[in-house]
């Protein structure tokens, strides 16, 4: 039997958290949870993702309001 993993980011990519945050709050009230420019000036998924690629800490905001937001998707 596999072990199943208990990590609730375990098997989602950076790029399904932002589209799916995206989705639910849109880019302004995302911008107004997570303080981080890339949410707030000419916003775009790709723009975005290459931010939070490179910056640890904004990733970690972004994937610590998506954990508190799973039980409204």
């Amino acid at each position: 039997m596999k072990q199943q993993s208990k990590d609730p980011l375990h098997g989602v990519t950076l790029q399904m958290i932002v589209e799916q945050l995206i989705a639910f709050y849109g880019f302004d009230t995302l911008g107004e949870l997570v303080k981080i420019k890339c949410f707030t000036t000419n916003p775009s998924i790709k723009s975005s993702l290459a931010f939070l690629r490179k910056t640890d800490w904004a990733r970690k905001k972004v994937e610590e309001l998506y954990l508190r937001s799973l039980s409204k998707f």
